[in-house]
This record gives C-alpha cells, sequence and structure tokens, in this order.
C-alpha cells in the first residue's frame, strides 16, 4: 500500500478519471506477506520457535485515560459514532495501521494512526435528522495509485455518491437516490471486477424498493464515475437487485464469488445474499431479536456481522458451497469489550477494521470511545490459531 502521507498532500489537482474496467486490481490486503500484523490484546509474542512459551500468560489492558487508549488494538480514538471504515496503510517498519474512518452526524471523514490526533481529511454537509448522515466507505481497487475515495451521504434534497481525493473538492457522482423521513442509510463495497456496490434504502417507501426504475432499496452496480457498470443484469440500469428498506453493509467474499447485504427489516434484522438480477427475496438468515447488524464481512468458513445493539459481533458458519451450517455465534468476550459495532471490514480471513457506535443508543462509551481498532475472529479462517 502506499503511503498514508499523501492523504495529506494539497493542492489545486483535478480529480483523475476512474481507471477503465480492464486496469482494476485487487486491493492490497493486510495479510502476514503484505505487512506486520498489530499485535492484539491477550496475545503473547511468541517465541523463537513460533509458539507462545511455557509460563508465559496474558497480561491486562490498562482502562483508558481520556483519548489515550492503551490497548494495542486501537487504531484511533474519540471520534463520533463511526459508520464507516477502510484500511490505508500499514508502516511496514512499525506494523502501525493507518485508516479512515467516517462520522454519521458530522459529516467528517478522519484519518487515524495509534496515538497520533485524528486529522480531518473533509467535512461534508449532510442531514443526520433521520437515520441517514454520512453512512458508506470505501477506497478505490487501484487506492495506492489513484486515492479516490467513495463515500455515501444524505443531503438536504437526496442521497447520493460521492467521489473525492484529499485536497480536493469532492464531486457526486450519483445523485438523486430518493431520501424520505426513513430509510436513509446506505453501504458500499467494490465487487471482484472493481465494479462500486452501492446499497440503498428505501426512504420509508417498500414500493419503490420492489420498482426497477428506482434507486430506492436497491443493491446498484456502478463505474467511478457512477455510470452503469458493465455487465449489469440489465443493459443500461444500475440496478443489481432490490428489495432493501435500510441496509447496514455490503460485504463481497475475497474470491467475488458471493456478496452479501445486511439490512433492518420490517420485522428483524436481515442478511441477504446477492444474486444479480433476482429480487433479495427470503433472507438467508432473520434475527427477529435485532441486534443492529451493520458492517459484514464473507470470509472463507463464516460471514462476519457486526452488530450495534449486542456487544461484539455475530459470525454464521458456512458450507463451502455457500449454505449455512449452523446458527449465528457470538464472538468471544475480548471482542465485545469494544462494545457496540458499527462498520466492520475484512483485513483477512480472520482480521477486521471496526468501528464502535458506543455514543450512540444502548452504548456504555469509555472515555476513548468512539474508536476504530482490529478485531480478530477465533475459532477458525486459514490463519486462525486455534
Amino acid at each position: 500500500m502506499g503511503s498514508a502521507a499523501g492523504l495529506l498532500v494539497t493542492g489545486c489537482a483535478s480529480f483523475p478519471d476512474p481507471p477503465a474496467p480492464s486496469s482494476w486490481s485487487a486491493q492490497v490486503q493486510l495479510t502476514p506477506q503484505a505487512g506486520p500484523e498489530p499485535e492484539l490484546p491477550g496475545e503473547v509474542a511468541p517465541g523463537p520457535g513460533g509458539n507462545q512459551q511455557p509460563g508465559q500468560t496474558q497480561t491486562s489492558v490498562p482502562p483508558p485515560q481520556g483519548c489515550k487508549d492503551f490497548d494495542p488494538a486501537v487504531v484511533g480514538t474519540c471520534l463520533n459514532p463511526v459508520s464507516g471504515v477502510a484500511l490505508m496503510d500499514v508502516n511496514q517498519s512499525t506494523g502501525a495501521v493507518t485508516a479512515l474512518a467516517t462520522e454519521r452526524t458530522t459529516g467528517r471523514l478522519v484519518q487515524v494512526t495509534k496515538d497520533v490526533e485524528p486529522v480531518v481529511i473533509s467535512t461534508l454537509e449532510v442531514d443526520a435528522s433521520s437515520d441517514g448522515g454520512l453512512t458508506g466507505l470505501t477506497l478505490s481497487p487501484t487506492y495506492a495509485e489513484d486515492r479516490l475515495i467513495y463515500v455515501y451521504l444524505t443531503t438536504a434534497a437526496d442521497n447520493r455518491v460521492v467521489r473525492l481525493t484529499p485536497g480536493d473538492t469532492p464531486k457526486p457522482i450519483l445523485t438523486g437516490i430518493p431520501k424520505g423521513a426513513t430509510g436513509n442509510r446506505g453501504a458500499l463495497a467494490h465487487d471482484g471486477e472493481g465494479a462500486l456496490l452501492v446499497a440503498t434504502g428505501d426512504a420509508g417507501n417498500p414500493a419503490a424498493a420492489a420498482d426497477p426504475n428506482s434507486l430506492a432499496g436497491k443493491v446498484l452496480r456502478i463505474d467511478g464515475s457512477g455510470a452503469p457498470a458493465r455487465g449489469n443484469p440489465t443493459e443500461g440500469s444500475r440496478v443489481l437487485t432490490g428489495g432493501l428498506r435500510s441496509p447496514g453493509g455490503l460485504c463481497v467474499a475475497a474470491d467475488g464469488s458471493t456478496t452479501w447485504v445486511t439490512d433492518a427489516g420490517a420485522s428483524g434484522d436481515l442478511l441477504h445474499r446477492v444474486v444479480p438480477g433476482e429480487p433479495l427475496g427470503t433472507p438467508a438468515w432473520t434475527w427477529s431479536e435485532r441486534p443492529g447488524v451493520g458492517g459484514c464481512a464473507s470470509l472463507s468458513d463464516v460471514v462476519w456481522v457486526a452488530t450495534s445493539t449486542l456487544p461484539g459481533s455475530l459470525s454464521i458458519p458456512v458450507n463451502p458451497d455457500g449454505s449455512f451450517s449452523g446458527k449465528p455465534e457470538q464472538q468471544p468476550a475480548e471482542e465485545a469489550e469494544f462494545g457496540l459495532l458499527g462498520p466492520l471490514v475484512a483485513l483477512d480471513d480472520r482480521t477486521a477494521l471496526v468501528g464502535t457506535v458506543n455514543k450512540q443508543g444502548n452504548g456504555e462509551p469509555v472515555s476513548s470511545d468512539d474508536r476504530v481498532a482490529i478485531v480478530v475472529r477465533q475459532g477458525g479462517g486459514q490463519n486462525s490459531k486455534d
């Protein structure tokens, strides 16, 4: 990945044109080969043989002091409730992680690095009076070269997708997504071919979610300029599928084979598998107790879902054929110590970048909340220690 310092460069350069679809390449992932893994809470540094040494015990993490958080997994502190996260850079010498985070109600896009004051990259004017605001964030798959950032936000007139580079004027690329009293949340991700996926709410109108001519309640597939992406089910249409109410997260498997979207449905929280050209239909999973599903990750053996009313996250075991092999399992207490989670983005098959939302709803914030942190999924994954 490119240096995080590139985000601080200002100037008058115009937006670069997005690369043609044929030039898209997969974004570099945080893996042991791509960069050092941060040492996380409860982990003990391995001995010369690569294993934990006999007699070594876990060390406790002191509680936060103001914005100072001693947990090595914490990347950023003292934010407003976090609505989006994205990995920018891993320092090859120190292993320090630099990330981007969005705040739903303030419209701020900030750069965070552990023990460094957050740097405001941009402040976008948003209407956060409902469930909207600044709710979606993703980086270009070729971010190291083009520095393009995509966000989803609610304005006074509509919901929209905006493209920006640090130091330049944000550029709307898709406007006119319906806005209502509810159903304004949105989520962003890139698929395996580099197209931008956009999950939109129904703006409080379920009929719009079923209308193929409306942008509301859909998963859209567009290029970097907002036009329909090549290979969409209907040529000239941005719509991939419809039937959403208030989406919380979009996630695509590393091989691009599977896409999932979470949603706050009318009678429960939902997880849908996206099948291009087909309505969402029956959910893959439903939670009548409403844990507040948000960001998600599609991994080799689970779908991992952040929850904003239940501390921590849930993982649903998945068979090789994509069917579920068990019920959702709550992740261990170590992860729940961060409290309520909103966004969750996979870094590799067992590690994710998350943002907390402890300052909203039923959260119990500590002095360093809200935070951006790295969490490790226990009990699975190709790189699992278990």
